[in-house]
């Protein structure tokens, strides 16, 4: 059997891990980290659980075709069935009326427009836009020229009945989200429009998130990120796939054009810079990063040089909190809108996002509540030099401190009752799993061109790439499907067949 290292155990490399193992390759995942699963990640904290990556699951519906492959991988297992959130998001106004984001169009058309009937022409447009693209989504291809056991059917129908919005894209990746936000008149409704995605992505983007939950898509696994890339370790251990834990890969050993090893270090190297042989390397940390880390001399080709080029980045700062407090009767989502903007490390917000996970009761002693917040703003540069000076921790614990002082502005049990506040920079998600920047996609801008990426290299051979960065805007089903398609050239390059 050919022998093949994937770098990095996230969704995407045990992703590939799992189809290279079916296909027949003697296959070994080395990791830096002692987890699965890379950016999809969650963590314990005295008791408290922060899910610090994943609140929906694209492909979740058995009605799409990437749940196929969220099946062959076990993440969709017995153990972790789907939950379908309703409200999304839901805001409270300053006199504590509530706003909230339906999935069922119908109902979230006749909410918004009771709420905001100033802004209906907007909002039964908005809607329109939203149904076209319930119909749109993902598709499942093969790659040309790779033999498969089982080969995907294309039917016509799925495209087809995409058409309708297929003809919105052009006029929505004109327009920013925040452009089109700013259509509405009424203040509170645009803060509940603001809470769905990044600020600095096109209107394209925030359209087929909503239609995607209208969709009945978008559900979110029991047990979050940990329980699902744990479903797919074992699945990948089962097929008799090695792991490496704390093991980094430090670079790609490459003779005559062709992959020989990969050198690493840690707890899973025989010695420091020993190497594991290889025919064949799959890189599934941050392409972006890993071009530049990887190899002995620069990797100079077109497809890489403009993602050094063009590659935009989303970060966020994550907060999260451990109370002393049930706060079950708060929903799920809430959004809080703010007088004045909270401001810190060169971004600003005008409403705070709040995940509660009083419902969950693994999540938190008995009685208690873990919260959790994304601040999602370009503030990598911030925090390494927070780094370079010795100020990180003094900052950290100078933006928790603010954050809970704005929060128990809205939920008064906050301010006396914090039991845990645990907070991540885009420095901590660096550290851990080698992003580049700390970023866990790529932003989509208002008129940007979506890249994607060839997933090897013309100048080696045997080296392919996978994960978030390979595909506009990325994501987790971009990194189980580019695992995927990463083995699929596999098979094609080495003659195999592609179970």
């Amino acid at each position: 059997m050919a022998k093949v290292v994937v770098i990095g155990a996230g969704i995407s490399g045990l992703s590939a891990g799992i189809y290279a193992a079916r296909s027949g390759f003697d296959v070994t995942i080395v990791e830096q980290h002692n987890i699965p699963g890379g950016l999809s990640t969650s963590w314990s904290r005295k008791g408290y659980y922060f899910e610090g990556g994943m609140h929906w699951l694209t492909g979740s519906s058995p009605e799409m075709p990437l749940n196929k492959v969220w099946k062959e991988t076990g993440a969709l297992k017995d153990n972790n069935p789907i939950e379908i959130r309703d409200p999304l998001y839901t805001v409270f106004d300053e006199n504590g009326k509530k706003l909230c984001f339906y999935r069922f169009l119908p109902q979230m058309e006749e909410a918004l427009i009771e709420y905001a009937p100033e802004d209906k022409h907007m909002i039964k447009k908005m809607c329109r836009a939203i149904k076209d693209f319930t119909k749109f989504h993902m598709p499942v291809f093969d790659v040309k020229g790779c033999l498969c056991r089982n080969p995907v059917k294309i039917n016509p129908m799925e495209f087809i009945k995409m058409l309708p919005a297929v003809l919105r894209v052009p006029g929505l990746l004109k327009i920013s989200y925040m452009e089109y936000v700013a259509k509405f008149k009424n203040k509170n409704l645009r803060h509940l429009l603001s809470s769905v995605i990044g600020y600095r992505y096109n209107a394209l983007s925030f359209i087929y998130t909503m239609g995607s939950f209208a969709s009945g898509d978008c559900g979110y696994p029991a047990g979050g990120s940990i329980r699902m890339a744990n479903n797919m370790l074992e699945t990948y251990q089962q097929l008799g796939g090695k792991i490496l834990f704390r093991t980094k890969a430090e670079n790609i050993h490459i003779e005559d054009y062709e992959v020989r090893g990969v050198v690493v270090s840690g707890q899973g190297a025989q010695a420091e810079g020993s190497e594991i042989p290889a025919d064949a390397v799959i890189v599934t940390q941050d392409a972006r990063a890993a071009v530049d880390t990887l190899f002995d001399t620069m990797v100079d080709e077109p497809w890489v040089n403009t993602m050094r080029h063009e590659a935009k980045t989303e970060q966020n700062m994550f907060i999260g909190l451990g109370v002393k407090a049930d706060l079950s009767h708060l929903p799920y989502c809430c959004v809080f809108p703010l007088e004045k903007p909270f401001e810190y490390a060169g971004s600003r917000w005008t409403e705070l996002r709040i995940y509660n996970y009083a419902a969950y009761k693994d999540c938190a002693p008995e009685g208690c509540t873990a919260l959790t917040c994304l601040l999602i703003g370009e503030s990598y540069g911030f925090w390494k030099a927070a780094k370079a000076d010795g100020t990180y921790k003094d900052k950290k614990k100078e933006l928790a401190d603010l954050f809970v002082k704005e929060l128990s502005r809205f939920i008064p049990e906050v301010s006396q009752n914090v039991e845990v506040i645990d907070v991540a920079t885009p420095c901590t998600y660096e550290r851990y799993t080698g992003s580049y920047e700390g970023s866990w996609m790529s932003v989509w801008e208002k008129g940007g061109k979506q890249y994607n990426y060839p997933q090897s290299l013309e100048s080696v051979f045997g080296v392919y790439f996978a994960g978030q960065r390979i595909q506009m805007p990325g994501g987790l089903p971009i990194a189980v499907y580019t695992g995927r398609q990463a083995v699929q050239y596999l098979c094609r390059d080495f003659g195999e067949e592609f179970v």
